[in-house]
């Protein structure tokens, strides 16, 4: 088991040995640091909490200044907890967390952030196929139509199909194969596509299956 935290930096495609040309995603995964160590004893729960990035030190709050400076790494812009049984192997505060946890052919699970789309209409939203277009419809075309009875229920039901907001969703891609891992950049390969838009934090967490 492994886990990190990285920045996506986009899509390309590589070629593997049969020469077939396959999609893959970028990863900066690094350098990360622990930044703490949750035990349950104290905060009620078993965690690493792990940071990655730059950040000027003027920009922090002068707790979250004491925060990095005992765990005696730099600040980091993004935090994230992980599970012990996630990490697989055990930390220390400040220590380290590289790439060469993984290696190249396994499977890992990421977990990111969906790009955002906005309000948008139940056509793009769910997949509604719209109303009809004759028969004097002029306005109808992307209309949800019915949304509930009138006399009875006289409401609403909860949970139904309406327009909204779109995106902005906790995303979780399974059984991605790791194409290639470049310690010396700190870059992990991944197979396929994961959520988020470029430059959008993601956790890298190895499978069990």
């Amino acid at each position: 088991m492994g886990a990190i935290l990285g920045k996506k930096i986009g899509m390309t495609r590589l070629f593997n040995e049969k020469r077939e040309a396959v999609s893959c995603t970028i990863i900066e995964a690094g350098s990360c640091f622990v930044t703490q160590v949750k035990r349950v004893n104290k905060e009620g729960y078993d965690a690493y909490q792990v940071g990655i990035g730059e950040r000027k030190e003027s920009k922090l709050t002068k707790p979250l200044q004491g925060h990095y400076k005992k765990a005696g790494v730099t600040p980091g812009y993004k935090l994230v907890e992980f599970d012990f049984a996630e990490m697989g192997q055990i930390l220390e505060l400040g220590s380290p967390v590289s790439v060469e946890s993984f290696k190249e052919g396994e499977t890992v699970n990421v977990l990111g952030v969906s790009k955002g789309k906005g309000f948008a209409g139940v056509m793009k939203r769910h997949n509604f196929s719209g109303s009809q277009r004759t028969h004097g419809q002029s306005d109808r075309q992307r209309a949800p139509g019915s949304v509930g009875g009138s006399s009875d229920p006289s409401r609403v039901f909860k949970g139904t199909r309406m327009a909204g907001r779109m995106g902005s969703d906790n995303v979780t891609v399974r059984n991605l194969e790791i194409f290639k891992i470049m310690p010396e950049l700190n870059l992990i390969v991944i197979k396929g596509s994961v959520p988020g838009p470029r430059n959008s934090y993601v956790k890298i967490v190895s499978t069990k299956k």
